[in-house]
């Protein structure tokens, strides 16, 4: 008899011939870790923004392909959704105007980009989520056509076993199922890459957990789903839910899901990589011909394609990236908690707040992670996904006495965050012009208590009130929001109302 297929068409020797090549990348890995020939730091961040396509009512398109062939550039790719796109920044060095050089080259690429959209008849939208998407939108049939993005969706339906289930509860409460998941493609996000050194890596990602829900406070842009105001960073609970592979049973005995926050600070990059290995099952058992123990007895560099491919199927907030590059190895933290938009100035105070406060938090001696339990982070985490603005969060308290405490928000980040991000970027060699700018944004969002968040729940509750039934006020909002981001001043300064 032939061997077993399993129900997701891979049979039982491909999976455990996957399982053995994840274990020599794994060991390999080791390797280059203990001889330490991975690339010194350049100081080098990255950044990549998820983009909506809608019309000028504020309705989705699903038009990707001809958007993609208008522009014609390698910088804009495609996404899951038929209504996504996505802009990939080359790498930049963290000092000098790096901000403002970041700025002038995202307003000229998505100007270029929404221009080129609207010969299509659409536009470009950088929100969380897109507040008119409807259940009719987010089905299998408006899924991109790219081969990875139908075996994904293919792998993870099939180790359910069972739809996906949605239910999330909020200001309002949603419940959903879906045969596939295309829900997945309503969270638009930014990511932010930085190259470190693996002697550096434990404390930047540490640093890059502990200060993720300070990000999504501040930046939570993600209020509704399906018509339903849910959580200000709904995105999170939407990602984890389109993604979970585990079907009722085995998440009810408090198996791992694929989208996590972690359950621990880290002592080595290795650290996260085991986890990979011991807590995952693949859902692309696809194998390489590279050799990775002969590579290194060769006295080359293995591209660990196996452990790539597996780390990528694991949704960390925070994720470890290794990659090679004209045959050197570099490793990222790649941080993926921050939702698209609004503006462009908004996405660069953002990025500006994360890369000063990643470095003055690794670079204390008594190290905030030390002072801070995890569950204390990981609860911080869910009350800014909830909250935005105005969570509370708990911090450990400044000065010798100690302990901690739990403190707004938008109070801790202007008393103490705020400062400890401005010496960070000097830090980098940032300008002093360049990190006011950008940090000046975060500090009127604190003041006034608005980000893009909040600004779209008041315009909603002011369209509701002006007698908009609830999916006109929806519109409304999307409209105004499009027409004010275009502007490109910060959400903070946006008049209220749709």
């Amino acid at each position: 008899m032939g061997e077993k297929v399993v129900s997701d068409g891979f049979d039982l020797s491909a999976r455990h011939r996957y399982r053995r090549k994840l274990k020599e990348c794994l060991e390999a890995f080791g390797v280059l870790l203990d001889e330490g020939r991975f690339e010194r730091p350049r100081n080098l961040m990255g950044l990549e923004i998820e983009l909506n396509l809608a019309d000028a009512d504020g309705m989705p398109r699903m038009m990707n392909a001809e958007v993609l062939r208008r522009i014609g550039s390698k910088d804009f790719q495609t996404e899951l959704g038929q209504f996504n796109l996505e802009v990939n920044i080359v790498p930049h060095r963290l000092a000098g105007r790096v901000f403002d050089q970041l700025a002038e080259e995202l307003r000229t690429g998505l100007g270029y980009a929404d221009r080129q959209a609207m010969e299509e008849g659409a536009g470009i939208v950088m929100i969380g989520i897109l507040p008119t998407l409807t259940d009719e939108d987010l089905v299998s049939s408006n899924l991109t056509d790219v081969d990875r993005y139908t075996l994904l969706n293919d792998q993870i339906m099939a180790s359910r076993g069972e739809e996906v289930v949605l239910d999330i509860e909020g200001v309002e409460r949603l419940t959903r199922t879906s045969a596939s998941i295309a829900p997945e493609a309503a969270c638009t996000s930014v990511q932010l890459h930085l190259q470190v050194t693996p002697e550096r890596f434990a404390d930047v990602w540490n640093a890059s957990q502990a200060v993720s829900a300070v990000q999504v406070a501040m930046g939570a842009n993600s209020p509704f789903l399906f018509g339903r105001e849910l959580w200000r960073e709904s995105r999170i609970p939407l990602f984890l839910q389109a993604t979970d592979t585990r079907p009722a049973e085995l998440s009810a005995q408090g198996v791992r899901p694929r989208t996590w926050f972690g359950e621990r600070w880290i002592g080595s990059v290795y650290d996260l990589f085991e986890e990979n290995l011991r807590y995952f099952p693949s859902l692309l058992p696809i194998c390489d011909d590279e050799d990775p123990h002969r590579v290194l007895g060769d006295g080359g560099i293995p591209a660990l394609p196996e452990l790539v491919l597996h780390n990528g199927t694991v949704y960390r907030w925070n994720r470890p990236v290794y990659a090679v590059t004209g045959g050197v190895p570099h490793l990222r933290v790649e941080n993926r908690v921050l939702p698209a938009g609004p503006t462009v100035a908004d996405v660069l105070a953002n990025t500006a707040l994360y890369y000063g406060l990643v470095r003055s938090l690794a670079d204390e001696p008594r190290p905030v992670w030390s002072r801070l339990p995890f569950a204390a982070a990981s609860a911080n985490f869910d009350a800014a996904c909830r909250h935005g603005i105005e969570a509370e969060l708990t911090w450990p308290r400044a000065g010798r006495t100690g302990g901690l405490a739990t403190v707004p928000a938008a109070r801790l980040v202007q008393e103490e965050l705020l400062p400890m991000a401005a010496a960070g970027l000097e830090a980098w060699g940032v300008e002093k012009g360049d990190r006011e700018r950008c940090l000046g944004i975060i500090e009127e969002r604190c003041r006034r208590r608005v980000n893009g968040a909040s600004w779209q729940a008041a315009a909603y509750h002011r369209a509701v009130d002006s007698g908009l039934d609830r999916e006109k006020a929806l519109a409304a909002v999307t409209r105004r929001y499009c027409e004010l981001a275009r502007t490109g001043e910060p959400v903070h300064t946006w008049p209220p109302g749709a």
